[in-house]
């Protein structure tokens, strides 16, 4: 196909692809609340209808929960499958927003031209990027350069209930040559990124039992062992004085940073002071032989979450307490197994319990790390079309948190997934006055044409 002409096009068509977003916005489509079942289905249909209008094949599949959208176009290339979520979160605290959540609009702000609305950012202006790049295709050339399957979530924000169930049931319609997800941000609100690397989740909660009951602390102090003092001594060997975690056989299996993906890292010149001031800290507390960046996209953390036990109410009362209680949750990265770490560590607070404490656990989810090969030739040429576009060159990225989807795409269906977003760091998703920035939307359907294009040849 012409880039240039296509690229010409999305210029022309950026008004009515930006009231086309709007229209989409007005759909209150709130997953979590059975209120809005309606909405959803409503907001599935306008995607459907959309589809369609590009003259793909389009079908609205119910599930238990909230219907999923999958459709059709076809393509000269290779077979990419896209992927993002119509639903969105609840807009409480209502009188913290400056307009109806649900009247998006364009405004004018310090900072340049925003869309203003619930789902601006997460993820209807991101999803609707490609929607437009791939109406801008067909329009100015007929046709795709690469096959093109959409898939549509309805549940992303209230925990995916249906989606593996979805998926599995459902894979010959989903497999694809390469997966594109576009639910993440520019790094540091500026520079174009493909996420590769997502670390895993492990969550656990953990109750010390002692007495049988709560004792008088003058009666049985310093004669009964108190399980919060058991519960603490635990909790603070669990990181050592380098900040390294101590449950054995944490670090065996992980590989470290590949050279090239480092020098990557590096050239980002990440701000990790003003990233800990913003949060009113100053000063690393991770593996001090590591980076910023690796401490937050590339390594193992075990942090402690919540910590319970004894009278905590107003005033005094002099006891020690039958039991305590912490949760705790491990991130995870390539190399980690989150059901042998789960093993792992159980065993080493069992071997800490002295005489006449027992100790009980309850698991809270465990998922593996994702990290995506960048050996796939598409990914150089989707990290190329993407510096291409913007100021600053892409690069390959870590992401701190888990967005399973990638995962799920890859053990489900056995297909990589890039993820490539266009968010900023203040767009205030999941709070009031939501945005996304017209030039993320406009740069970002002008990326995807590009990326498409790449992939194509």
């Amino acid at each position: 196909m012409s880039l240039d002409a296509v690229l010409g096009r999305i210029d022309d068509d950026l008004d009515a692809a930006t009231e086309r977003l709007l229209d989409l916005m007005r759909i209150p489509s709130v997953s979590t609340d059975p209120a809005h079942a309606d909405d959803c289905q409503a907001a599935a249909d306008w995607l459907v209808a959309d589809l369609e209008k590009l003259g793909a094949r389009a079908e609205k599949h119910e599930t238990p929960g909230h219907p999923m959208v999958v459709g059709h176009l076809p393509g000269n290339g290779p077979h990419v499958l896209f992927y993002g979520h119509y639903d969105v979160q609840p807009v409480d605290p209502l009188e913290e927003w400056d307009r109806d959540p649900f009247d998006p609009a364009v405004e004018d702000t310090p900072g340049g031209r925003v869309i203003r609305g619930r789902g601006a950012s997460d993820d209807k202006g991101q999803l609707m990027t490609f929607v437009e790049a791939c109406r801008a295709c067909i329009a100015e050339t007929g046709a795709l350069p690469c096959a093109v399957t959409f898939f549509f979530e309805g549940e992303e924000e209230s925990g995916s209930p249906s989606l593996v169930p979805f998926m599995e049931s459902h894979a010959d319609m989903l497999r694809s040559d390469i997966a594109l997800i576009c639910d993440t941000t520019l790094f540091q609100s500026r520079t174009p990124a493909i996420v590769t690397m997502l670390r895993g989740l492990l969550g656990e909660e953990m109750t010390v039992t002692g007495p049988d009951r709560d004792l008088h602390s003058g009666f049985y102090g310093g004669l009964a062992m108190n399980p919060i003092r058991v519960l603490a001594k635990v909790l603070a060997g669990l990181h050592d004085a380098q900040g390294r975690v101590t449950v054995p056989g944490f670090y065996d299996g992980i590989p470290e940073l590949p050279e090239s993906v480092r020098a990557q890292w590096d050239a980002l010149d990440f701000d990790s002071a003003g990233f800990l001031a913003d949060a009113g800290l100053g000063v690393p507390a991770g593996e001090s032989d590591r980076t910023p960046l690796e401490m937050i996209w590339s390594r193992p953390t075990c942090e402690i979450n919540g910590i319970h036990g004894g009278y905590t109410g107003a005033g005094f009362k002099t006891v020690l307490p039958a039991r305590a209680s912490a949760k705790i949750s491990f991130r995870l990265v390539q190399g980690q197994d989150p059901h042998q770490l789960r093993e792992a560590f159980r065993e080493h607070v069992r071997a800490q319990m002295p005489p006449d404490c027992s100790v009980a656990f309850t698991g809270h989810g465990a998922s593996s790390a994702s990290v995506m090969s960048t050996d796939d030739p598409a990914f150089e040429a989707a990290r190329t079309a993407l510096s291409e576009e913007w100021e600053d060159p892409a690069a390959y990225v870590g992401c701190g948190g888990s967005i399973p989807i990638a995962g799920h795409f890859k053990q489900i269906l056995g297909t990589d997934a890039m993820l490539i977003g266009f968010g900023r760091d203040d767009d205030a998703i999941h709070s009031p006055n939501e945005k996304y920035d017209l030039e993320s939307f406009h740069k970002g359907t002008r990326s995807w044409a590009r990326i498409l294009h790449a992939l194509g040849r």
